[in-house]
């Protein structure tokens, strides 16, 4: 009927006016998430959606997917989609004014900008996948801050071998008052705790696990200064609500390894150390480490830690720090860039180096860390 077709016709075109400056914040947040190489051409679009006074943009990989928006004058309401990374590199270039988009037949898209007139390829919104809802109920608060630290201190350790399915990710516990975070690659393993918040709505114990590239994400949207999150999940789906940002991620399934297993019991042998002395020494001894194992061998001794690596290509190093030390002397040896990721991410703080034996994991803690219970453990290596 031609009284159906009106309205309908009239919802296909679009058009915006929005400054370059809070577009090109919210493409950059975005950028992330866009498919770089994908079968699905769709994938390396986004979709934009004008109502009201916002502009609404989404980019996903199907696995992971952010929405976001700013602030636009709505001429007429309207969705599109359009080439995200070709996009972003447009409006980069463009003056500091406002930028006028507008869909025009066949998917096509209007960008005007000053004296700067473009128009690209688009594609029907149709194509474009449609994307979970968050739960009307049960979202839990997290500080932003506190968040954003556990992920600095375990996300280097997650494996990056797809075989290793649920090492891909990390696991957040939440407790009614404690939050923890756990990350391994079975080589190593990274575990924060904090305990004294009060989590609403969490009974017992709240196990999820959070892929590797959701984290990553995460890690950059904590960034703004926004003070709580909203986290909430369902049977497949997480979701985290960061300000006026929506970052929704598939769960990973499947069982993650009994990590409390794995922290050390018997520590006979223990050092303090400065984060940043003990980072220098590792750095030069390391650059003589045998290319594929990165191995360094920590030898102990009355008052003191020497470190050392060889390699038949290049030659040998040895180093030594001073340390407060009185117990047997042991030698052990350990993948230079596991220890140097931990000091990276705890600054230069003193370190507490604690040891059995050759051919038990060691342990890393800071020295000083009233808020955050954080250790890292690692397998020691043969050398």
């Amino acid at each position: 009927m031609p009284v159906e077709a009106a309205p309908a016709a009239a919802t296909t075109t679009m058009e915006i006016t929005v400054s370059k400056f809070e577009l090109l914040r919210e493409l950059t947040a975005t950028q992330g998430v866009v498919e770089r190489k994908t079968t699905i051409p769709i994938l390396s679009n986004y979709l934009f959606e004008a109502s009201g006074d916002k502009l609404s943009l989404t980019a996903t990989d199907l696995d992971l997917s952010l929405r976001t928006s700013c602030v636009a004058k709505v001429k007429k309401e309207g969705a599109c989609t359009i080439p995200a990374r070709k996009l972003y590199d447009y409006v980069r270039l463009l003056p500091d004014a406002d930028i006028t988009i507008r869909l025009l037949e066949n998917h096509w898209v209007s960008i005007r900008c000053g004296r700067s007139n473009t128009k690209m390829v688009g594609m029907a919104k149709s194509n474009f996948p449609g994307l979970p809802v968050f739960p009307s109920a049960g979202a839990i608060k997290i500080p932003a801050a506190v968040l954003r630290s556990m992920i600095a201190k375990t996300g280097f350790a997650i494996a990056n071998e797809e075989s290793r399915y649920t090492l891909n990710g990390a696991l957040m516990v939440l407790k009614p008052e404690s939050i923890t975070m756990v990350a391994t690659d079975g080589h190593r393993l990274a575990h924060i705790e904090r305990s004294g918040e009060k989590f609403e709505g969490v009974s017992g114990e709240m196990k999820t696990l959070i892929p590797k590239k959701a984290m990553d994400e995460l890690k950059t949207l904590l960034d703004s200064d926004v003070e709580t999150i909203d986290f909430a999940k369902d049977e497949s789906t997480l979701f985290f609500r960061v300000g006026p940002r929506l970052l929704t991620s598939r769960q990973l399934t499947g069982q993650f390894p009994n990590y409390e297993a794995v922290l050390p019991k018997e520590i006979t042998k223990s050092i303090l150390v400065q984060g940043d002395e003990l980072g220098g020494a590792i750095s030069r001894v390391a650059q003589f480490a045998d290319e594929r194992s990165r191995a360094v061998r920590l030898r102990l001794e009355k008052d003191e830690l020497k470190l050392s690596a060889s390699s038949t290509e290049t030659g040998e190093s040895e180093d030594s720090i001073e340390v407060a030390y009185n117990g047997d002397a042991m030698s052990i040896g350990f993948n230079a860039q596991y220890l140097l990721d931990f000091i990276k991410a705890v600054g230069s703080g003193e370190v507490k180096l604690e040891l059995k034996d050759a051919q038990s994991a060691g342990q890393l803690r800071p020295a000083e860390s009233e808020d955050y219970k954080y250790r890292y453990i690692v397998m020691p290596m043969r050398i």
